[in-house]
This record gives C-alpha cells, sequence and structure tokens, in this order.
C-alpha cells in the first residue's frame, strides 16, 4: 500500500499557515497601506493602483488582478497550486470585506517600514502553506521561458514601472517610501521562507584534512562528505601536484567563525570557502535539530 502524498496533519498545518498569512495581509493592507496610500510591489501594488485611481473596492481589484495570473499558474506550475491559489486570494478578498482592522499609524515611516513587515509575512506564509497571495512570479516565471532576462530581472521591471505611475500620479515622495515598503516586504519573505538558522556549505582543502576530519566530526559533531582531488599546480611548479581529501560540510552561519578558527589552528595555510544554502535537511543536520 503506496503511502499517501500528503497526511492530514501536514494539510492541517498548511491550511492553517496559509489562514495566518491572509489574516497578516489583510492586516498590512487595512491596517497601514490602503489609508495611507501606500503601495506595495507586485500584483499587490497593481491594485492597490488600480484602488487609488478609480477608488474601487481594494478587495475586488486584488481578487480581479489575481485571477489572470492564476489561470497563468494553472499551466506554469500545476492544477493544485492554481487552486489553493485562487482560495487563498478569495480568503484575502473576504478578509478585506469582513474583518474590522483598525487602521494603526498614518506616520509614513512607521506605514512604510511596519506595513512591509506585516505584508511579508502575509505572503512569506502563505508560499509556505503551497500557494501565492501576488501572481508576480508566476508572471516572471511565464516571462522566463519567452526571454533572456532574469525572474528576478523582470519582477524588477515591473514593479519599476509600478512606482514610476505611483510616482507621476501620487507625487514621488508615496513611491518612495513604498519603494522602502516592498523592500521590506521582501526581506521579511525571505526571512519567513529561509528562516532565521540560514545554512552555509564550506569547503577545506589542506594537506592536514586527516587531522580536520577527526575534529569536524568528534568535536563539532558535523557530518562531513569527501571528494578526491588534486592540490598543487602552481605557476612556479606546475608539474608538481599531489592527491587530496576535499572536505565539505553543512554549519549554520552561527558555526562559520568557530570552524575557521579550528581549521586555522590546524592549518594556517588551509584553502576554506563558504557559500549560502537556502534549505538543508537530513542526515546529521536532521538529527541534531531533534535532539535540541
Amino acid at each position: 500500500m503506496t503511502k499517501p502524498e500528503h497526511s492530514l496533519s501536514e494539510i492541517i498545518k498548511d491550511v492553517v499557515t496559509v489562514i495566518i498569512g491572509i489574516l497578516f495581509c489583510g492586516f498590512a493592507l487595512k491596517g497601514f497601506l490602503v489609508p495611507n496610500q501606500f503601495f506595495d510591489g507586485g500584483v499587490t501594488g497593481i491594485s492597490l493602483l488600480i484602488h487609488e485611481l478609480y477608488h474601487i473596492n481594494i478587495a475586488f481589484v486584488i481578487i480581479a488582478a489575481n485571477i489572470p495570473f492564476i489561470i497563468m499558474g494553472m499551466f506554469q506550475v500545476n492544477r493544485s497550486f492554481a487552486l489553493k491559489t485562487f482560495a487563498c486570494v478569495i480568503g484575502l478578498g473576504v478578509c478585506l470585506l469582513y474583518v474590522p482592522y483598525p487602521v494603526i499609524t498614518s506616520d509614513k515611516l512607521l506605514v512604510s517600514i511596519f506595513g512591509g513587515v506585516f505584508m511579508g509575512l502575509g505572503v512569506g506564509l502563505s508560499i509556505r502553506g503551497g500557494c501565492a497571495l501576488d501572481g508576480i512570479e508566476i508572471l516572471a516565471l511565464y516571462t522566463l521561458k519567452r526571454s533572456s532576462f532574469t525572474i528576478s530581472e523582470i519582477i524588477l521591471g515591473i514593479n519599476i514601472i509600478i512606482f514610476l505611475i505611483a510616482a507621476f500620479e501620487l507625487g514621488l515622495p508615496t513611491a518612495l517610501y513604498s519603494i522602502l515598503t516592498y523592500y521590506t516586504a521582501s526581506r521579511t519573505i525571505s526571512f519567513v521562507i529561509d528562516g532565521l538558522e540560514e545554512y552555509t556549505a564550506v569547503n577545506i582543502i589542506s594537506g592536514q584534512s586527516e587531522i580536520i576530519k577527526e575534529k569536524l566530526v568528534m568535536e563539532l559533531g558535523r557530518g562531513i562528505t569527501i571528494y578526491k582531488g588534486e592540490r598543487g599546480f602552481l605557476k612556479e611548479s606546475f608539474d608538481v601536484h599531489q592527491p587530496v581529501d576535499i572536505i565539505f560540510t553543512v554549519i549554520t552561519r552561527f558555526e562559520v567563525r568557530r570552524l575557521k578558527n579550528l581549521v586555522h589552528s590546524i592549518d594556517p595555510k588551509a584553502f576554506v570557502f563558504t557559500n549560502s544554502i537556502k534549505e538543508a535537511a537530513g542526515g546529521v543536520l536532521k538529527k541534531r535539530v531533534r535532539e535540541h
């Protein structure tokens, strides 16, 4: 008997996550952005701009503006994602219509920062729940296949157009504060999706690799992977080279300094390079998380 793709507990967790995300987005819109004529990027920004220019209820505008991108998502991602996103957007519309959010402040700086934070929390949680409250990335995926631009460049281009229109129609200060809102929301989304404990991949090349391997496992408690390579190949002695074990491990960013100090104490000439990892799970990482 095959195991179901998603357990009931996982489905409930996703639904609760999305509902909380919707409530945060509604709070950001009605508590901060809409009363102060502020904007965000993406489809939400387009919706806010239409609302300000034509005075159509923001709930209806957001639903209508997202529908083309939801249809696009059915073909670019899958039918399940599109249906969940549609339900999510409808939920946001209902939330905006019926939840009596208070207006928190009219201070422009507070609105731009905290409006962005709560919007980022909402969008980030909806993404973690398996859907999207903003269809801009779906449009970027669609455009990516038909142009040489990257997703980031496409999203940036669309947002530049939104903020330029806002600057002409509602004034440059409003557009500049809205850019701050968008930046704050983007950073918050990254924090919600990637988490605080960002992982770092570390590669170590050293002639003292045997000692370093033992220290990493026995003292730091890290799992390691070994690549077989060759070192040497210097300009003045290109033909002189010897085999070496290249050590690879994954640590949290809080452990980077400790690891580098440990390696340097064993071999000051060791070559160490790192790069960030968006997400890591399983292996020794998984066991260490469970132990805490």
